[in-house]
C-alpha cells in the first residue's frame, strides 16, 4: 500500500499543513549577476490557496531581485517531523494595507519597529507555481537506523512520502 495522498487535493493539504508546521522558510532569489541568493524568512499565518505572503522592505535586495526576475524558490524544513517542502513560484511585491493589517503579527516589531507605518514596509506575495515535498515519519533516530542499514545492504532506505504538486 502506498502512503502518496490519493488526489491532488490530498497532496495540496499535505503541502499546506508541512508549510503551516515549519513557519520559517529559505527564500531565494536571483542577483542581478546570476547567483542565486537565500535567506530566512518568516511566513505570514494565511490560508494557504496557492499565495505565500512575507513583509519586507521596499528597498531590501530582495525585493529589488524580485522585480528584475520573480521566479523563487521558497525552502522550507520542519525537523520535528522530519518533512521539507520546497515550492517554485513567481514573487511580487503587493503593498495592500487590508491584507498588511490582517496578516500583521506584533512580532513583527522586531523588525519593523513602527508596525504597519513603519517606513518602506511591503509585502511580497509569493504564487506557487509547484510544490514537492517529502515527509519522513518517524524520530531521527528511526530515519538514522534506515540509512545505516542501506548501508549495510546496499538497499536504498524506506525514505517516507514523496509529492510534486502542481498549482
Amino acid at each position: 500500500m502506498s502512503n502518496e495522498p490519493s488526489s491532488a487535493a490530498d497532496a495540496r493539504r499535505k503541502v499546506t499543513e508541512l508549510i503551516r508546521d515549519a513557519r520559517i522558510c529559505l527564500l531565494t532569489t536571483t542577483a542581478v549577476d546570476g547567483r542565486l541568493v537565500s535567506r530566512p524568512m518568516g511566513l505570514q499565518e494565511a490560508d494557504f490557496d496557492g499565495d505565500l505572503w512575507f513583509f519586507a522592505y521596499a528597498d531590501s535586495a530582495k525585493v529589488r531581485q524580485i522585480r528584475v526576475n520573480p521566479q523563487v524558490n521558497l525552502g522550507f524544513s520542519d525537523q520535528r517531523h522530519n518533512a521539507w517542502v520546497s515550492v517554485a513560484g513567481t514573487a511580487t511585491e503587493e503593498w495592500d494595507a487590508a491584507r498588511a493589517k490582517e496578516l500583521w503579527n506584533p512580532l513583527l516589531k522586531a523588525w519593523f519597529p513602527d508596525g504597519l507605518e513603519t517606513p518602506g514596509i511591503t509585502l511580497i506575495k509569493v504564487h506557487a507555481g509547484s510544490a514537492e515535498y517529502w515527509d519522513s515519519p518517524g524520530s531521527t533516530v528511526v530515519n538514522l537506523l534506515g540509512f545505516a542499514k542501506a548501508a549495510v545492504t546496499g538497499k536504498p532506505p524506506k525514505a517516507g512520502e514523496n509529492q510534486e504538486v502542481g498549482y
